[in-house]
């Protein structure tokens, strides 16, 4: 499946609020992300940003006015709504949420939004009351009806001086939710549990084992699979990564405190993807208060086994559910691998040399190989775990698709 936000067509819309400073951000991300981005100003949002700004960041001249002089920027504008894949209308005030609620088209961003047919990520702003109104309400509901997708605002004190839901959310998070809007939602009514970052194993109060596990590849396959329709539990230890949006988060420390939380799950799961670097052993009794160093130059630690939750995953599978694991290792890929997939039960396996340039934890960028069930293994090139993220839930989606055939024939026979 081909995602995101490189090589589309973006309109931005900026309508005039304290925010507009937050469409410059937005707009840098979305080039950084390869789009293609032209913007569309109101009047009143150049009270607040210059146009040069946008058109030196966007390389294209900002549409600001029905009958401008200009080819580029005049009413030839229209003609962008159909070659748009996407429209992010942010800050949306409470104006234009009206005029799109309610078809009036007097200014060139509403004039544009009536011939738009592309997803739409209206992206509200403003006081809280004006929010919180009822007739501000009452469009954004008509709005969400006729297909916009509605950005929450976000809550606290704002610029006007109220405390409340209003504040537009900060540019990572538009591009998250542009980025849903223009995903296809392939696994819709899939019920997907995903285990990332490592666990802690407690030597006394102030140490601990762990690994350099930073949970981003766990993290991308959440936020992959909620964006293609999922409904999306992430169990995960200690990291420091921001919760992925609309994603159940709970968080563990220790691997038999992700162990009892997982096997919570695992019934209601269709899809089970287990990332977690989990700790192999733990110490056998932590000490209630931190451990002295004292005139020893040695020390002895007595370790543990910890159950195998993929295993047990394995164990506990039933025919309608998908499991997929994941295999760091510093040496023999291919029969470590292999291993594991044949004695925990797994449909599939993704698996990495973490000791290989770009491959390892903490890494923004990871190189795997899928062995398969039947046998078979598909080496992929180094790329982004967002990338990896998809590879890996498109062939999760060719299992589930394969499983239904599968498990329908057995009903037709019954």
């Amino acid at each position: 499946m081909k995602t995101g936000i490189k090589n589309k067509n973006i309109i931005l819309g900026v309508c005039g609020g304290i925010a507009a400073y937050k469409s410059v951000e937005l707009l840098r991300l979305l080039k950084k992300q390869g789009a293609d981005v032209r913007v569309i100003m109101t009047k009143n949002a150049l009270e607040f940003v210059g146009p040069m700004t946008f058109e030196a960041l966007s390389g294209h001249a900002v549409c600001k006015d029905l009958f401008a002089d200009t080819d580029d920027a005049s009413i030839k504008h229209i003609e962008w709504a159909s070659a748009a894949d996407a429209v992010v209308i942010a800050p949306a005030t409470a104006n234009i949420i009206g005029k799109c609620a309610n078809g009036i088209a007097d200014d060139a961003l509403s004039t544009f939004m009536l011939a738009v047919t592309s997803p739409v990520l209206l992206c509200p702003s403003m006081n809280t009351n004006m929010y919180l109104s009822r007739p501000v309400q009452k469009n954004l509901e008509t709005l969400a009806s006729y297909g916009y997708v509605i950005a929450e605002p976000g809550a606290g004190e704002l610029a006007c001086g109220t405390s409340g839901p209003g504040r537009l959310p900060d540019p990572p998070e538009i591009l998250d939710r542009l980025t849903g809007c223009l995903t296809p939602k392939d696994l819709k009514d899939k019920k997907i549990l995903i285990t990332a970052g490592p666990t802690r194993e407690a030597i006394d109060p102030v140490r601990f084992i762990s690994n350099p596990s930073s949970g981003k590849m766990g993290y991308a396959v959440a936020r992959a699979a909620e964006h293609r329709g999922a409904s999306v539990v992430l169990i995960t230890g200690p990291v420091n990564l921001p919760d992925p949006m609309n994603v159940t988060v709970v968080k563990v420390t220790s691997a038999q405190e992700m162990a009892s939380v997982v096997f919570d799950y695992m019934e209601q799961s269709d899809v089970i993807v287990k990332t977690a670097a989990v700790s192999d052993f733990r110490p056998k009794e932590p000490a209630k208060q931190k451990i002295k160093k004292g005139d020893k130059d040695e020390a002895t630690l007595f370790l543990v086994k910890n159950q195998d939750i993929l295993k047990e995953l394995g164990r506990r599978k039933k025919d309608h559910q998908i499991l997929v694991g994941f295999a760091a290792e510093t040496e023999e890929l291919e029969r470590n691998a292999g291993k594991k997939l044949e004695e925990k039960n797994l449909d599939m396996i993704a698996g990495n040399l973490v000791n290989h340039p770009g491959s390892g934890f903490a890494t923004d960028t990871n190189q795997v190989t899928l062995f398969h069930r039947n046998g078979t293994k598909e080496p992929l090139s180094a790329m982004g775990k967002d990338e990896i993220a998809h590879i890996l839930l498109d062939r999760v989606l060719d299992k589930i698709i394969l499983l239904d055939r599968v498990l329908d024939k057995i009903k037709a026979q019954f």
